[in-house]
């Protein structure tokens, strides 16, 4: 065994003796339990990848090591989500095109992943911009549409001048496009293509339930689709006979309390309604609003702002006229984009009211009898007052008392409403999966493509640049344009828009399955095998856009029967962000970007992976630091070290003493249960301590079962020096194939305890007591104990806290 660890010449050879013999090939195998960890779509971008990539990759890796040698038949894969707005405007930036730009990036991924050390089944490496892959993207947008599904509709979008494409709801964050977080956005009269994900809403808001996520994920996803119960309501607008404004509220109760009527800006009837004197501020105020984003817009911190239409509203209910007005924050997409102004019971209305003099009647007292506050709205349940017909009822009688009313009296109904709008799939860019649509010059209309037309190929563009103008390059190509309809024989032309890049990402975890089938998107056999996918991994950034499109498609499969289940990725964790040593976030142009080639030429590759997980706990942000990874070589150092004494002894078999097997499986115990939680951290910190250990143990009290479990344990974590180390001990398969050990609970159990001994808040003594000691036992050795003694000082101990085989505090 050679004396001194070397990393580069070990990890080269183990790199490539894993590709020789395609040791991390999946297949299907019914004898054992599968499982499936995947990691996000990656989009592989010019940059490469950070050490803040490898800390989501690296973790995964280990999962998957570790679930193979706990007998577990896994499926690893990687692949590329190559299409889309990222991958054009990276070759746009590098004055080069996707076709050429994509496969070089992806090629570098792929390096920077195998040099890491990660186990991927690369067989299975899918593209979502080959026309192999994105024929059945088509053929699932086809779907969408005979299910009733996609439709297209002209409506105001977001713009971005600098992506020159239209942007869904989900791309817009705080008022600008998610790729360009300097650029404002602006909205654009278009007609585009939708998918109908509100017709999901009810069951994707439910089945948040029955799935392990992180709760803020959850939160997020329940906001954003955005539920709510209540009543729908008509008020006329007076002087204008045959006209109303319909609103939507959770709180019919308060309909007597409310004193004005508020618009959203881009309101069809704000144009109608509004008086000559107040047309110029009305119009002002709404071109400022569009180009706002609906959270900013929706933000409770934002001062609410108004303009008064100078029309008014009959409160059915009072037979008042009311304001009506405008405000930013109100949407138009939400309900029917007017709400009513209860500002008594509402804190929103109460602010907008109390700003512009307008009156705020209480028709909400606590139950109790008190007076609600007057300094602020009271927006709890209670009894309705000054209420007419609902006086003395509680919130949720006079609720479904006044929704009897409205429809008794054909002046409203009972209904729900979302905040989640239809998913704009539509996009005004090249680089994209062109729509399977076209449209007939005779009488057919909207025509979808044949399947067995399918893949509508991405033709070639040399001048493949946005043109500004809302409408696809594409367009400019007259032979992908012109066709023929299938259903007449006529002249046609193909939809020039391509799909969101989303698209492509919410049914590639199927693909994985089965990524060669030519004749289907997946084979059911396959995925009734392998999916649901057991772990997914990746940014909480997507918890609004991805992760919202994917179980909507997984749920329009399961509704075709094409799978047996309707949620895609029943457990889902989140990585922690790696930010540069100073903070900020890691960036190409500030010239922070630290690279897994540069900390492996000069630390190794096992050394960057032990850092990765050691760093902070996996799900929790930290910053960059080096001076660990040169840390973590002297562990792996002192590990070859040791190891290599045992060797040259000849691999005795040994004969550890009952305290040597005792460590050794405690060690086993707690590095498997901290794996099965995602703790990296605190499983190779009990490494650590155990190297402590067995590192001061000769060849003989150390013995076969210590050094090999010890090698074991540490193979998901350091691949190729445990590979090498296994091998050196004799064995010929690798150790990526050896069982994972099993620990003796006998030998786990603590016979002795060890309680440690506080007066008045401090530690005095550390008392060994026999597990379980019962509390009088404990009190009487520590008040006999010299240290608790003369930490007394002759005063009495008043009170005892006590905790059973942990601590005994005493108050003196």
């Amino acid at each position: 065994m050679e004396e001194r660890y070397d990393p580069e010449k070990i990890e080269a050879e183990w790199q490539a003796e894993w590709e020789r013999t395609d040791l991390y090939r999946a297949g299907a195998d019914p004898a054992r339990p599968k499982y499936y960890i995947l990691e996000m779509f990656p989009y592989p971008s010019g940059a490469g990848l950070s050490v803040g990539h490898l800390h989501n990759y690296v973790p995964c890796d280990v999962i998957g090591r570790y679930k193979r040698m706990k007998g577990f038949n896994v499926l690893h894969p990687m692949g590329w989500d190559a299409f889309g707005l990222p991958a054009e405007n990276e070759a746009i930036l590098k004055g080069s095109h996707p076709t050429e730009t994509v496969p070089r990036y992806a090629a570098n991924f792929k390096r920077q992943l195998t040099i890491s050390g990660c186990a991927y089944d690369w067989s299975r490496e899918i593209n979502s911009s080959a026309p192999e892959y994105y024929k059945w993207t088509q053929w699932f947008f086809l779907l969408l549409y005979k299910r009733g599904l996609a439709y297209r509709a002209t409506g105001a979008q977001w713009w971005c001048d600098k992506c020159r494409t239209i942007l869904a709801n989900e791309q817009v964050v705080n008022g600008c496009c998610w790729r360009h977080p300097d650029n404002p956005v602006s909205k654009k009269d278009l007609e585009q293509w939708y998918i109908k994900i509100t017709d999901y809403a009810d069951r994707l808001l439910a089945d948040l339930d029955k799935i392990d996520w992180p709760e803020p994920i959850k939160l997020m996803q329940r906001n954003w689709i955005g539920r709510s119960e209540g009543a729908e309501l008509g008020f006329p607008i007076t002087g204008n006979p045959g006209k109303e404004v319909r609103f939507f509220t959770t709180r019919p109760d308060t309909v007597f309390g409310v004193s004005l009527m508020v618009l959203a800006p881009e309101h069809p009837l704000v144009a109608e309604i509004t008086t000559p004197a107040q047309r110029a501020a009305v119009e002002a105020y709404a071109s400022d609003a569009r180009r706002q984003s609906e959270i900013e817009r929706m933000s409770t911190a934002k001062e609410k702002t108004g303009v008064f239409t100078g029309a008014y509203a009959h409160n059915v209910f009072t037979d008042k006229d009311i304001p009506i007005w405008i405000a930013d924050y109100v949407l138009m997409g939400y309900g029917t984009g007017a709400i009513m102004g209860a500002p008594g019971e509402d804190q929103r209305d109460f602010e907008f009211a109390t700003k512009y003099g307008i009156e705020i009647p209480r028709v909400t007292a606590p139950v109790d009898g008190s007076e609600a506050p007057g300094d602020r709205a009271f927006i709890e349940q209670g009894v309705a007052i000054n209420s007419g017909f609902l006086d003395g009822m509680p919130t949720a009688d006079a609720i479904k008392t006044v929704a009897r009313y409205a429809e008794d009296h054909e002046i409203g109904r009972a209904t729900v409403t979302y905040r989640m709008r239809d998913w704009l799939i539509s996009r005004q860019r090249y680089w994209g999966c062109p729509i399977p649509m076209m449209y007939c010059k005779n009488d057919c209309g909207v025509v979808p493509v044949p399947e067995d037309q399918l893949p509508v190929m991405l033709p070639a563009m040399t001048d493949y640049l946005p043109s500004g103008t809302a409408r696809s390059p594409l367009a400019n190509v007259a032979e992908f344009v012109h066709t023929t309809c299938p259903r007449c024989g006529g002249p046609a032309e193909r939809e020039t828009d391509t799909l969101d890049g989303f698209a492509c990402s919410s049914w590639y975890f199927m693909r994985f399955a089965d990524p060669h089938d030519d004749r289907e998107p997946f084979a059911r056999a396959a995925v009734d095998y392998w999916l649901p996918v057991d772990l997914y991994v990746g940014g909480a950034e997507h918890a609004v856009m991805h992760l919202l499109y994917a179980r909507m498609w997984t749920k329009v499969m399961f509704d075709a029967g094409m799978i047996n289940f309707d949620e895609p990725f029943p457990m889902l964790r989140n990585q922690g962000m790696v930010w540069a040593t100073d903070g900020s976030k890691m960036s190409k142009s500030k010239g922070n970007v630290v690279t897994p080639d540069s900390m492996i030429e000069k630390y190794g590759a096992d050394a960057l992976r032990l850092w990765e997980l050691f760093m902070s706990p996996y799900d929790e942000a930290t910053n960059w630091n080096e001076s660990g990874v040169s840390g973590t070589l002297r562990f792996i150092t002192r590990v070859w070290s040791m190891m290599r004494r045992y060797v040259e002894a000849g691999c005795p078999d040994g004969r550890p003493s009952e305290g040597t097997l005792k460590q050794t499986h405690k060690a086993i115990e707690k590095v498997t249960d901290h794996i099965e939680r995602l703790r990296f951290n605190t499983a190779l910190a009990t490494l650590m301590d155990h190297l402590n250990y067995v590192a001061k143990l000769t060849p003989e009290e150390m013995g076969r079962f210590v050094a090999e479990s010890f090698v074991v344990m540490l193979a998901p974590m350091a691949p190729h020096v445990s590979e090498e180390l296994w091998r050196e001990l004799g064995h010929r398969t690798s150790v990526h194939l050896e069982r994972w050990p099993e620990f003796d609970a006998n030998l786990v159990r603590d016979e002795m305890a060890t309680v440690v001994v506080q007066i008045n808040g401090k530690v005095r003594d550390r008392l060994q007591v026999a597990v379980g000691a019962e509390e009088s036992q404990v009190r009487d050795l520590a008040l006999r104990s010299e240290a608790v003694i003369r930490n007394l000082a002759g005063k009495t101990p008043r009170k005892f806290i006590f905790v059973k085989d942990k601590m005994l505090s005493i108050v003196a």
